[in-house]
């Protein structure tokens, strides 16, 4: 069982005011390309996975952001590690 969930809102700076939209869409490709399981919401992006497996994705999200880019990213993330276990359905199940 996964012991952290982790979301994130991703906000590149793009070249003259560009949309953002296009660079979430590739921040979203990176996390569906790295096998984690995750949902997609109206503001942030909810990962669960193992701590620096979820790490690691946001590293890559990063530096995909520079890679088609961003001049710098700033990331908000919130982390629930819980060592024990726990999954997206044990929070937000009852809700579905």
């Amino acid at each position: 069982m996964a012991n952290s969930l982790i979301s994130i809102q991703i906000l590149p700076k793009t070249k003259d005011g560009e949309d953002v939209i296009p660079y979430v869409d590739e921040a979203i490709k990176v996390i569906q390309e790295s096998g984690v399981k995750y949902e997609v919401h109206p503001l942030e992006t909810t990962m669960e996975g193992e701590l620096q497996q979820l790490f690691d994705v946001i590293t890559k999200m990063n530096d995909r952001m520079i890679e088609i880019g961003s001049k710098n990213v700033i990331s908000q993330v919130k982390i629930l590690y819980q060592p024990s276990g726990i999954t997206m359905d044990q929070l937000t199940g009852k809700y579905r």
